[in-house]
């Protein structure tokens, strides 16, 4: 296991990069703090719509929502897969917002590239390094998250993979690490998001969605991780959670966002931090 001075060798040895990742128009990594929200599943164009719809209006700049799904599980839904893409593009361009959704696939880089802002590589992935250089190919944004077994170091690491290959528009994502813990879904790991701000040049997020996997308790991450000095966060959110397909236990409501962002303004009021807001 590395040692705090090897991971920091490692985060300074890294190429310099941008401070700033844009992303369908929003800047992610500058004083603003970047709201990402939708579904973890697109389930049909109504679900996708009326999510997006809502979220736009109560303060997210950024749309999530998952097509293609990788599922512990073989038998749970897997996603829509291309028969989504359709049905993206007309709430895409009915709503203005723009896409952040999740490759699971080298293969499937040709199919998203037009379709996604930006492309989110899951826990899983992270170790994935034939999808990473293919990521490091394109121009596309990507937003990497952290295994739930990774130390920081190997995260950075599994960046660097990205941007050898020419593409420095990377964002971390911390979403919690596996411990002996049970009561949560995961830990989520705030000194990870502290060092990565403090050590490294990459914008970084936080999913407390999955970091907790308990609806109830995934405000108050949200609230501690503008607190701590993260870029934003990404949360799910379905209209109704009990029919969700997957994710529904940690799925926000259409109301439950619409709360949580209000008092995510206060909080950012009182760091003199501004919400990253659609114009």
């Amino acid at each position: 296991m590395a040692s705090t001075a090897e991971t920091e060798k490692t985060a300074k040895k890294k190429s310099p990069l941008v401070h700033t990742v844009t992303v369908g128009g929003v800047t992610i990594g500058g004083p603003e703090f970047t709201v990402i929200a939708g579904p973890c599943s697109i389930e049909s164009k109504s679900q996708f719509l009326e999510t997006a719809l809502s979220v736009k209006k109560s303060g997210a700049s950024l749309l999530r929502g998952g097509i293609w799904k990788l599922r512990t599980n073989p038998k749970a839904f897997q996603g829509l897969g291309s028969e989504a893409l359709g049905l993206v593009h007309e709430v895409l361009n009915e709503t203005g917002m723009s896409l952040v959704s999740e490759i699971t696939d080298p293969r499937q880089v040709e199919t998203l590239v037009d379709q996604v802002s930006m492309f989110q590589v899951g826990a899983r992935n992270m170790h994935n390094y034939a999808l990473l250089k293919e990521l490091g190919q394109t121009r596309v944004p990507v937003m990497l998250k952290r295994n739930f077994s990774a130390t920081i170091e190997e995260w950075i690491k599994a960046a660097e993979y990205i941007s050898a290959g020419g593409n420095d528009k990377i964002i971390l994502c911390e979403r919690g690490i596996r411990t002996f813990e049970t009561a949560t879904r995961f830990t989520f790991d705030i000194n990870a998001v502290v060092f990565a701000k403090a050590r490294t040049s990459y914008p970084v997020l936080v999913d407390p969605s999955h970091a907790v996997g308990i609806r109830e308790f995934v405000p108050k991450l949200v609230l501690a991780s503008a607190a701590a000095g993260a870029d934003g966060v990404i949360v799910e959110v379905h209209p109704r959670p009990e029919e969700a397909l997957s994710d529904g236990q940690q799925s926000l409501t259409l109301n439950d966002f619409k709360e949580m962002m209000t008092q995510l303004e206060a909080i950012l009021g009182a760091l003199n931090r501004p919400l990253n807001k659609l114009t």
